[in-house]
């Protein structure tokens, strides 16, 4: 018998594979439908103090690889995902939110307002949306990083995890593994989209998404050894008590094999659950399953961390 279950933060998760922040997941009625399905768990759209329209359309177009998106944080406020806790606790998985506050002080009112919500199990702290006009990404700043941590830290009483942003430089993920190991974080999400990424209509000769002059975040295949690279990485220098859950470019059950190779414990689904729907936690599910059975696996922590090198 394969099991996919795993536990972060004393919270089990029937599965290992969910959903990413972002997709399908803004709506009760999307949440409901995530609820229904194989996802091991339910994530929330990143969600603000006030409720957001975000940026003009079009903002979403699929590439051949992957996908390009300007959303700018489109949510339905804060107070709406801490509503939609009890009516999705019935389907017997972990309910999390996102947080995405647009000043320091935002984040700690959410945090410490979502944290007396019985019914939701974690908290993911977004610190890296590249398509937010004019803000720039905390996750690149590693001070700035501390400070909103102490901040949030101050007041948190759920089990809270952060999402970073991609990270190309050993110095830099040195940097932000030492902030990120003073504290007590119980997982690291990696990675958000590939930011401020382009791309062209040859037939029209424009750009495909309307925000930002068509810059754009690229996920999907695109993006995955990026991500890849960035869970190795921080799977080396995080304490092990802090999770690793890897996101970007996941379409097939040998994916998430790559991904748990290289240290995750859980990852999640994007581009492909907005171009396949909700079916794709059922499909990779079993892909993955299969795949472990034929090596000789039979549990997750059987094959984290399992990398070799040359």
């Amino acid at each position: 018998m394969i099991s996919l279950s795993i536990t972060i933060a004393n919270v089990t998760f029937p599965s290992c594979i969910y959903n990413a922040s972002g997709a399908l997941c803004t709506s009760l009625e999307e949440l409901i439908a995530i609820g229904n399905s194989k996802s091991g768990a339910i994530l929330s759209k990143s969600c603000t103090l006030e409720p957001r329209e975000g940026n003009p359309s079009p903002r979403y177009h699929s590439l051949p690889y992957g996908s390009i998106n300007s959303m700018g944080i489109p949510n339905l406020g804060y107070k709406k995902y801490a509503e939609f806790a009890k009516s999705l606790k019935r389907f017997g998985k972990p309910y999390i939110v996102s947080v995405s506050g647009m000043t320091f002080d935002d984040n700690v009112t959410i945090v410490r307002e979502l944290s007396s919500v019985t019914e939701i199990d974690l908290l993911e702290l977004n610190l890296s949306c590249p398509n937010l006009i004019g803000k720039p990404q905390v996750g690149y700043d590693f001070e700035q990083s501390k400070i909103l941590f102490e901040k949030v830290f101050s007041v948190c009483k759920k089990p809270l995890g952060v999402k970073l942003p991609p990270y190309f430089d050993f110095i830099h993920f040195e940097q932000m593994a030492n902030v990120l190991n003073q504290f007590p974080l119980e997982f690291v999400t990696c990675i958000n989209s590939l930011g401020n990424g382009l791309a062209i209509d040859v037939e029209t000769e424009t750009v495909m998404i309307k925000p930002k002059g068509g810059f754009g975040g690229i996920g999907g295949k695109y993006a995955k050894p990026t991500a890849l690279a960035n869970v190795r990485k921080f799977y080396e220098l995080l304490n092990r008590n802090i999770s690793i859950i890897g996101v970007g470019g996941i379409e097939t059950g040998s994916d998430v094999f790559e991904y748990l190779l290289c240290g995750a414990s859980a990852v999640q689904i994007g581009t492909i659950l907005v171009e396949e729907g909700v079916k794709c936690f059922e499909r990779i599910e079993k892909e993955l399953q299969e795949l472990m059975e034929k090596k000789g696996y039979s549990s997750v922590d059987e094959v984290k961390g399992k990398l070799k090198t040359l």
